[in-house]
């Protein structure tokens, strides 16, 4: 099983690695088969499953009982819960509590938490109490509305500077990893190389030691124009609209159910594998 200490060994190695988030039972047990050595559970499945604008409205509770699911699929990936908006803003102590439900009922190895600042002295008390944080930088989701919008940061000389100061502080704090997102490439190879500990970029160029792509964007799951950044790997939003069409001409014309996809006359059909038969619909 991937770990913490693996993740470091990556950049002490070089060798760049992949991280994608996941957000139910199926999708980690596919990407953990799949060799993908870190999973995050994040807190954007507010928007791409939830249906919010923002990952603002996403809950502790929503994020507990994705992870769950995610927990129960994956065996080998080292897994990441993302805490999301007001879960750990209060205070340490509510940070703790908050954190400490990621590893202790959702089966997280680690969790994750946006921003710099205070979020320094969260970080020392989680790493403190044994549980591993992964820092995060840049355009923070979580700050939306502070940043007027979904905006490249670390533009300016002043922004720059501040989070190459927060990355050290991080890793100070004992951060074991940091995401960089929508940063200029030049701002994430200084960070990467001012680091110790490994760096994870989206949205940030060729230069961190490792990347991270929302697992509906990789897959061409989702609607309207993929952001800049993205590299589609699939097309699989057509080619579900594509196979639920044919289903629903094979229905009408009667070509779907055939003889083949029939119970037999007493009323079940005997499955090899236990698992076929599962759904009542």
């Amino acid at each position: 099983m991937t770990t913490v200490l693996d993740v470091q060994r990556f950049k002490d190695e070089g060798r760049h690695f992949a991280m994608l988030t996941a957000y139910d039972f199926l999708s980690a047990r596919i990407l953990d088969e799949a060799g993908i050595p870190i999973l995050l559970v994040g807190d954007s499945l507010g928007m791409v499953m939830l249906g919010y604008p923002t990952t603002l409205p996403v809950t502790l509770d929503d994020m507990l009982h994705h992870a769950k699911a995610v927990s129960r699929g994956a065996r080998q990936a080292l897994l990441v819960g993302d805490m999301p908006f007001m879960s750990y803003h209060e205070s340490a102590e509510q940070a703790i509590a908050s954190a400490g439900r990621f590893l202790q009922e959702a089966g997280m190895h680690a969790v994750k938490l946006e921003g710099g600042g205070r979020v320094v002295e969260i970080t020392r008390r989680l790493t403190e109490v044994g549980i591993p944080v992964m820092g995060h930088l840049g355009l923070t989701p979580q700050f939306v509305h502070q940043m007027g919008g979904f905006k490249v940061q670390g533009k300016t000389e002043a922004q720059a500077v501040r989070i190459l100061a927060d990355a050290k502080e991080l890793e100070h704090a004992g951060a074991f990893s940091l995401v960089l997102e929508g940063v200029p490439s030049k701002l994430a190879a200084e960070v990467t190389h001012s680091l110790r500990i490994p760096t994870i970029g989206i949205g940030a160029g060729p230069s961190t030691d490792g990347q991270v792509l929302v697992f509906h964007d990789m897959l061409g799951l989702t609607t309207g124009k993929a952001p800049k950044f993205v590299k589609r790997y699939a097309n699989l939003a057509e080619e579900i609209a594509r196979a639920a069409t044919e289903y629903a001409e094979d229905v009408r014309t009667g070509k779907f159910p055939g003889p083949e996809h029939e119970y037999s006359t007493n009323g079940s059909a005997p499955a090899k594998d236990p698992t076929e038969v599962r759904y009542g619909g």
